[in-house]
């Protein structure tokens, strides 16, 4: 498994006007855990994407517990639990200033062949850098 941690604060422009972070601004907050994921085990997104490899979403899948309210400072976790093949699948909790988990998540991309436009199993060169950050 892979985990990472990345924390945020809740910016008044993400609120409606109860002060709750709008639902469609947690897809955004899980991209940027994403990519600070790929970033922690030695490779940006932007370096993926320059190798000729795009990673669109298949999948969203959200269960809202709480609400995230404005000026909350938030802590997301990551996880990807399995080897990736054609798809990459990412885990993700939120929690509040008190350490309540107020979210949970999940996200599925496939790997995609940026000339192509097929679908492709992981690259050797991402799943390199997987298998060395992989915890068992």
């Amino acid at each position: 498994m892979i985990s990472t941690k990345h924390s945020l604060r809740v910016r008044y422009g993400e609120t409606d006007p109860m002060k709750y972070v709008y639902y469609g601004n947690y897809a955004e907050y899980f991209e940027v855990a994403r990519v600070e994921l790929f970033r922690s085990i030695g490779m940006s997104y932007n370096e993926i994407e320059n190798q000729g490899i795009w990673l669109p979403v298949s999948e969203y899948k959200i269960k809202y517990l709480r609400p995230a309210l404005y000026d909350q400072q938030l802590e997301i976790h990551t996880y990807v639990k399995k080897i990736p093949g054609v798809k990459i699948e990412f885990e993700y909790e939120i929690y509040n200033e008190d350490m309540i988990k107020i979210t949970e998540a999940s996200t599925t991309l496939f790997f995609l062949d940026a000339k192509t436009n097929k679908v492709i199993k992981c690259p050797d060169f991402l799943m390199e850098l997987i298998e060395k950050s992989w915890n068992k």
